[in-house]
């Protein structure tokens, strides 16, 4: 597998492209932009996207390089929500059977996943929710979001929905950053609620997000989609590359 790593002003597309160093399949990796650093023999600069099997990106505004990959037939994973892109560029990638994976990031890759995957694991499912930490002042009241150590309890509010699930958003100050999941179903057991959450340095878990997604990019049909498309497959990657993941259970 060959990806090629844009860094676009953020520390996310540097840690990515070394969690990417580390998988056994990775055959080179490209630097746009940049000079490569190092002495791995994978490394090199990119001249011509159209070497990559995928384009990777950590720029919030990542349209002139979607528009780059689509010309050359590369998929492309970009680390930005990219709604407007997914309605943009749906067909063309279809059409040009390649993948373009927008939303590889905590808040709309990691913590839709999460619930995915757990409303997968059957049962009559009553409720959903998500949540995720953000930069900012942390709130003294709020929706009650227990994520795991270190960034442990915090207060949140309320942001719509993302893929069907209810969302909160916890400002944090510091390194560190979570997402969690809270499933609650009906099943032989009774009712339960199920907490899924993961919690790392910040940059280091937006980039796991990023890594995921170019290494789970050939699983995902050609067209527009987000991670949690293929929840399974995203956090199988996500693992791989060393996401720890805390669980608790409460029943009724």
């Amino acid at each position: 597998m060959r990806v090629a790593v844009e860094q676009a002003g953020t520390e996310v597309g540097l840690r990515a492209a070394r969690i990417l160093l580390g998988e056994r399949d990775l055959t080179g990796l490209g630097v746009i932009g940049g000079r490569p650093k190092g002495v791995d023999p994978r490394v090199h600069r990119v001249t011509d996207l159209a070497d990559y099997d995928v384009v990777v990106t950590d720029a919030p505004d990542a349209g002139d390089l979607v528009e780059a990959a689509l010309d050359a037939a590369v998929s492309c994973v970009v680390w930005g929500d990219g709604e407007e892109l997914e309605r943009e560029y749906d067909e063309s990638f279809a059409e040009a059977n390649i993948t373009l994976l927008t939303g590889a990031n905590v808040a709309a890759g990691l913590a839709p996943s999460l619930a995915a995957h757990e409303v997968a694991l059957g049962g009559v499912v009553m409720d959903t929710s998500i949540a995720w930490t953000e930069p900012g002042t942390p709130l003294r009241r709020g929706e009650p979001i227990a994520f795991p150590d270190p960034v442990g309890p915090r207060w949140a509010t309320r942001r719509g929905s993302v893929h069907g699930y209810t969302a909160y958003a916890a400002p944090i100050d510091g390194d560190w950053a979570g997402a969690l999941a809270r499933v609650t179903s009906a099943g032989t057991e009774g009712v339960v609620t199920k907490a899924v959450g993961v919690a790392d340095l910040a940059a280091h878990l937006e980039a796991l997000a990023l890594a995921a997604g170019a290494m789970a990019i050939d699983l995902y049909s050609p067209g527009a989609h987000r991670p949690a498309d293929a929840s399974e497959i995203y956090l199988a990657k996500a693992l791989d590359a060393g996401l720890g993941v805390a669980t608790y259970t409460l029943a009724d």
